[in-house]
């Protein structure tokens, strides 16, 4: 089969990293860089991107889209897209719950075949390598299964129903992520009475805490913009689930309080500091 051309939106850190390694088996990863910030165009240029002035040519040149956008702008690019008639694979790989994937393959059953699909881990950089777990039509899986042989970004696929790639994604974001906030709550706790070492070196007698590591709390921090949102998602499957969602919901609302730390370089301190007074 011929090399795709490949669009990408958008390229933020995930995106750009994810789309560079498409560009290893294929003919060209498209993006749109018009309205798009400084920072997205020299990172696409980073990653060997090539860059298109509009939607409507990204769509018209690109025999598979992937969809990596904060989840609230999820279905409104897709809507997007489908307005202008798409007729290749479409992979919505945002962290947004099951629900919303299938509204979207339903925005988009016209035209295109949709792929659901979850990245889990960090982006493919610096010798990282996530899984995107993909679940949609067969044949179109094995097409971005294709994209992505031999590179930083492995795939796995859950099989033909949509919504189970992005089951799997905030299922295991609801740990992951939840888990780093409760870490957060504890150090800023125990810091107030004047004893987060000693937190810590309990902690430490156990392998498998996260409160061993309080060094991520800068780290959640700087991503909080990020994950706030994909867990407001998580809350949501929870609650459609018939789960309760209250504890996910409050994870987001902490998160929130470090919305102006996007990306930042914060210390430990910093980070408490600007939880404990917003």
């Amino acid at each position: 089969m011929d090399q795709p051309t490949v669009g990408i939106l958008h390229p933020g850190s995930m995106g750009a990293a994810v789309a560079a390694c498409a560009v290893t088996n294929a003919a060209a990863v498209l993006w749109c860089e018009t309205g798009r910030s400084t920072a997205s165009v020299e990172r696409a240029a980073r990653f060997g991107l090539t860059p298109v002035v509009t939607l409507a040519e990204l769509l018209d040149r690109s025999d598979i889209v992937i969809s990596l956008c904060p989840p609230a702008a999820a279905e409104d690019l897709a809507r997007d897209v489908a307005g202008h008639r798409f007729t290749g694979v479409y992979v919505e790989a945002n962290a947004i719950n099951p629900e919303r994937t299938k509204r979207i393959a339903a925005l988009l059953e016209h035209g295109a075949a949709v792929v659901d699909g979850g990245v889990v881990g960090s982006p493919p950089v610096g010798g990282k390598t996530p899984t995107l777990y993909l679940s949609g039509p067969a044949d179109a899986t094995e097409r971005i299964e294709a994209l992505f042989a031999g590179t930083a970004v492995r795939t796995a696929v859950l099989g033909t129903d949509v919504g189970k790639a992005s089951a799997l994604k905030l299922s295991y974001a609801s740990f992951q992520k939840t888990s780093r906030v409760l870490v957060a709550l504890a150090v800023g706790m125990a810091r107030e009475h004047g004893v987060d070492q000693e937190l810590i070196e309990v902690a430490s007698r156990r392998t498998d805490s996260y409160l061993s590591e309080p060094e991520y709390v800068a780290k959640t921090a700087a991503r909080a913009w990020r994950w706030g949102p994909e867990l407001e998602e998580a809350a949501d499957a929870l609650a459609a689930a018939g789960l309760p969602p209250e504890m996910l919901g409050a994870a987001a609302s902490t998160l929130a309080r470090w919305n102006d730390a996007k990306d930042s370089e914060l210390t430990l301190t910093d980070a408490l500091d600007r939880l404990a007074q917003p």
